[in-house]
């Protein structure tokens, strides 16, 4: 795909779900359709021959109240979009689009100009990444690995992670962003600097070995880089923050991780890029790193979303690791985090000790990791109780960083309880003593009508709104789009038109963005947490289908959300007629309605009758309400 063509769809990709809604709303559906389909009115709905297959007798229907068009003999059915993208041809993108400039919703104005450069951001930091990545494994990137050779790292992990090179020359990066027409995004990004003198841009990465930092799904957001046979420079370079990356937020070999953390419900921590990239390479795949950062509420955030209920600390055996151990103990703790350490051999770092132990020797290290609090304990104070009364004072004085984060209340309370058992003395005392040093609640009232903001703050403007809570998607629709993620050619395979009647419009552009050839990581890159953890949840349900069983299990979803539909429909209507009490009663709308519902059982037992017993080993879908 072209540079162009990609720069489009991603830009198609940033509509916000809550601005296709308003144009669904704001659509007229039956003058839509009327434009093409001459409509009669019948009852509360309106109706005439589909326009999507050839039929003598009306069944097409238009339900304005509800912005939905069914037809019985083909199947048809969805809303305004759905009806371009079927008559028209057009992509579920480029339907949003035409229908918003003709009611008046503009798109350009709600896209957020964050949003927008966070997709600059994205193209660039692609572009590098492959740049770097071709790089590497040409002529040029001999000496990187050499390098790689030298640190026992495989070609196949080498690929596996993403390994790139930046050679010394001052523009090779540049040059390819200019001819992208990119250069403004690169500088933005930090891949590129403006020269001092005269006009051009220098590589801010050369010399160095280039370790793409990625986003959970698997999209490059940033780079670590390690200076190979050059003398000048730091050894180790990393891309700066930005819009796109956020190293408080972002954990180290994530998207390799996070579907072992999840098996395991555990993951191990260590400090070091290549530390992770050799655990992995040994088998030791839950492992990820910090990314030259102190671990944050973020990091844990990130982890806990991957399931991890257990975290193993794996620092350095001396006494920097020892005091990583007591640097990391603060956000932890204060946290209510499961955390244990893993004490490496004196000298060692998680790297080494791989090479030579290897996975069974890295998990008995893991086996006989003690709890967090007791290590902290047992490292500062070993004699406990038997402490004289200076040592117990030098403990208390490094513990002074680490109680300082534990916010007021119960994982404050049970600290100090732990550490007056440890030493002896009263836990009150202890706590009394450390006190000054307990956060303050985090708590930020609003200033008063007319009150000026505090010395400092910044201008307040009118308040934001706040945005409207995500409805999380329907189950099986969601696990129809799970399955489209896993293999995109199953969308062909969709007789129903699943695709186009899908009800959450985040799904429509996870599902738009998916198809269009950038694959599942790069659909969900974008997507709200509470779209993308239905998703990654739905796609865990699906890992044990695999080439037909998938497919079979696809067909079954598509008839399955078929037959709900028509069930929706023969309820609506039983409903609506329920209250009829003979045939004189009957209005022309509840003849109307008595005659559809006859079709919707003629094509409710024709779908029936497409669905075919599961192959064996196959786990059927959930069943139609």
């Amino acid at each position: 795909m072209s540079v162009r063509s990609r720069r489009a769809e991603g830009v198609g990709h940033m509509i916000p779900e809550h601005k296709i809604q308003e144009v669904l709303e704001r659509v007229d559906l039956v003058s839509l359709v009327s434009r093409y389909v001459e409509l009669k009115k019948a009852g509360r709905e309106f109706k005439g021959r589909c326009p999507f297959h050839q039929e003598k007798t009306p069944s097409f229907y238009v339900v304005p109240e509800k912005r939905f068009y069914f037809c019985h003999g083909c199947r048809a059915s969805g809303d305004a979009v759905s009806f371009v993208q079927r008559y028209l041809g057009k992509t579920f993108l480029d339907a949003v689009r035409d229908l918003a400039r003709e009611v008046g919703v503009d798109l350009e104005a709600a896209q957020d100009p964050g949003a927008r450069e966070r997709q600059q951001l994205k193209e660039a930091t692609d572009l590098a990444a492959e740049h770097f990545r071709a790089l590497l494994w040409e002529e040029e990137g001999r000496r990187a690995r050499a390098y790689l050779a030298s640190r026992g790292i495989s070609e196949e992990t080498a690929k596996a992670f993403g390994l790139g090179w930046a050679p010394a020359a001052w523009t090779s990066l540049a040059d390819r962003l200019t001819k992208a027409g990119m250069i403004e995004w690169g500088l933005n990004a930090g891949l590129v600097s403006k020269r001092n003198k005269g006009d051009g841009y220098f590589d801010f990465f050369r010399s160095r070995l280039i370790i793409p930092i990625r986003a959970p799904e698997g999209r490059p957001i940033a780079f670590g880089a390690r200076l190979v046979d050059a003398e000048e420079g730091p050894k180790y370079l990393n891309s700066r923050e930005s819009r796109l990356y956020n190293k408080s937020e972002t954990l180290f070999g994530m998207d390799q991780a996070r579907d072992e953390i999840r098996r395991r419900k555990a993951a191990v921590l260590v400090e070091g890029y290549f530390d992770c990239i050799a655990l992995h390479q040994e088998g030791v795949k839950h492992t990820v790193a910090l990314c030259s950062t102190a671990l944050t509420p973020g990091h844990l955030k990130v982890l806990g979303r991957a399931e991890a209920r257990e975290l193993f600390l794996l620092l350095d055996g001396d006494q920097a690791g020892l005091n990583a151990v007591e640097r990391l103990a603060g956000p932890l703790l204060a946290a209510g985090a499961a955390a244990k350490v893993a004490l490496l051999p004196q000298g060692d770092d998680p790297d080494t000790f791989i090479r030579r132990e290897g996975a069974v020797g890295l998990e008995r290290l893991l086996t006989e990791a003690r709890p967090l609090t007791n290590h902290v304990f047992l490292t500062l104070l070993p004699q406990g109780k038997e402490a004289s009364f200076e040592e117990k004072m030098a403990a208390l004085e490094r513990l002074k960083p680490v109680s300082a984060q534990l916010p007021v209340g119960l994982v404050r309370s049970a600290f100090f309880g732990a550490l007056s058992a440890w030493c002896g003395l009263p836990a009150a005392e202890l706590e009394s003593s450390l006190r000054s040093k307990a956060p303050p609640p985090a708590v930020k009232p609003a200033p008063k009508p007319g009150q000026p903001p505090a010395r400092g703050a910044a201008p307040q403007g009118p308040a934001a709104p706040r945005p409207a809570p995500v409805k999380p998607p329907d189950a099986l629709e969601t696990l129809y789009v799970a399955a489209v993620l896993r293999d995109p050619r199953l969308v062909v395979r969709d007789t129903f038109r699943v695709y186009d009647e899908l009800s959450h419009p985040g799904l429509r552009l996870v599902l738009a963005h998916a198809t269009s050839g950038h694959g599942a990581e790069d659909a969900l890159f974008e997507a709200h947490d509470t779209l993308k953890r239905a998703v990654e949840a739905a796609s865990r349900q699906l890992s044990e289908q695999q080439g037909s069983a998938l497919e079979h299990y696809f067909l079954q979803l598509c008839r399955a959300i078929m037959l709900r539909r028509i069930n929706q429909q023969l309820d609506y209507i039983k409903r609506t007629t329920s209250q009829m009490t003979g045939a004189i009663d009957l209005s022309e709308e509840t003849k109307q309605l008595l005659t559809q519902r006859i079709e919707l059982l003629s094509l409710k037992k024709r779908v029936e009758e497409e669905i075919r017993p599961s192959p064996p080993g196959t786990k059927a879908p959930m069943q139609p309400v």
